[in-house]
């Protein structure tokens, strides 16, 4: 955690409006996720505190790690509603995500999440909790969408055991399947990279899906992939995400390139999105992730809400669908959804993305939400 995150942990301030932060910031965690959902997040607090805070009152963000667990995240739900917190915000990881939307719904707290996107948030509809990122159910459609347009009907998937990547991979085969498309599933908890390698093989696929963790498994399926010759023309795929952070360019070098993935930003940023991209970027010290604008976007909602409505939490969760906010990626708006129980950003910008194999740190748009 950073020193800014610890002091405003710990920040005692009487006068304080308190928003509980919920990130994972230490393994098994994406922990660089967290680190660039927490940086927007931040730089969303110190803007509006520099803007006179809510009403002449400071805003003060009480961070808690996850750490990808979501009984460790419902317990600081717990927690962060007995310091006062008026709202909770962020989190990463879906599995957590979820944990925190039902404790927060048990509790009367409002949750805005940040960035997880399954569908099934809440067991039943709820008018505690938003969110800004896209439902997977969008996202990976599209992402289904740009296979096909891009020729490949066989599609592979190498999965890991989780309520997220078997919902990822039920949309691509809904999907796909009334197209002519094939999805094969490979079980990660049973083979490893060699053998994904003669799999592929064995069933012809043409696209290699990793719904895995990352770095590992997902950084040795990717070089095992890459060195075996039987496998010279396959696509890899990531829908959901992981070669968005500078972790994936590092470790894989040119091997990480040309690896498509789902990312929520429009093609070009406004006013307010390249400002905030620039600060983000001297905070991070590296290009920001749609994961950072989505912390950023996050403060941006509840400051005005909070503006607006006070800081009462039945008038917090109350004013969801009457927003109505620029934020750095378009208009934010919240409405129900058809199979969503939470109220959803419908929508956020989605496109397909890869690295550019002749330069690396560059992305190229491959696909875009219509």
């Amino acid at each position: 955690m950073s020193s800014e995150s610890s002091s405003a942990a710990k920040q005692t301030d009487a006068s304080a409006v308190r928003i509980g932060a919920l990130v994972p910031l230490s393994r098994p965690g994406w922990v660089e996720a967290g680190q660039h959902l927490l940086a927007g997040l931040e730089l969303g607090v110190c803007e509006v505190n520099g803007a006179g805070g809510i009403d002449g009152r400071p805003l003060e963000l009480m961070v808690r790690d996850t750490t990808a667990d979501p009984h460790r995240a419902a317990a600081a739900v717990d927690e962060l509603a007995r310091l006062g917190a008026v709202a909770l915000a962020g989190e990463y990881h879906s599995v957590v995500a979820r944990a925190v939307a039902a404790r927060a719904d048990a509790l009367g707290l409002p949750f805005l999440c940040s960035s997880a996107v399954l569908d099934a948030l809440t067991e039943q509809p709820t008018h505690w909790v938003a969110r800004l990122a896209p439902a997977q159910s969008r996202g990976w459609r599209i992402y289904a969408d740009f296979l096909l347009g891009a020729g490949h009907s066989r599609i592979a998937v190498a999965a890991q055991s989780s309520v997220y990547w078997a919902s990822g991979t039920r949309i691509l085969r809904d999907t796909l399947a009334p197209r002519g498309g094939t999805v094969i599933e490979f079980d990660m908890g049973a083979l490893g990279a060699a053998a994904v390698c003669d799999a592929l093989v064995d069933n012809r696929a043409t696209a290699l899906l990793l719904l895995v963790g990352t770095p590992e498994p997902a950084v040795s399926i990717v070089k095992a992939v890459r060195r075996d010759p039987r496998l010279a023309g396959i696509m890899i795929g990531a829908p959901a995400g992981q070669p968005e952070f500078a972790e994936w360019a590092r470790l894989l070098g040119d091997d990480g390139a040309a690896i498509p993935f789902l990312r929520y930003l429009p093609e070009r940023l406004g006013a307010l999105g390249a400002r905030v991209e620039t600060a983000l970027r001297e905070r991070l010290g590296e290009v920001p992730s749609f994961v950072a604008f989505e912390g950023y976007d996050t403060i941006t909602v509840l400051a005005d809400v909070l503006r607006s409505h006070g800081v009462d939490r039945p008038r917090i969760a109350e004013s969801w669908p009457g927003v109505s906010v620029e934020g750095t990626r378009g208009q934010i708006t919240f409405s129900r959804t058809p199979g969503i129980g939470v109220w959803q950003w419908a929508w956020p910008p989605i496109q397909v993305v890869d690295r550019d194999p002749v330069q690396p740190d560059r992305f190229r748009i491959l696909h875009a939400a219509p």
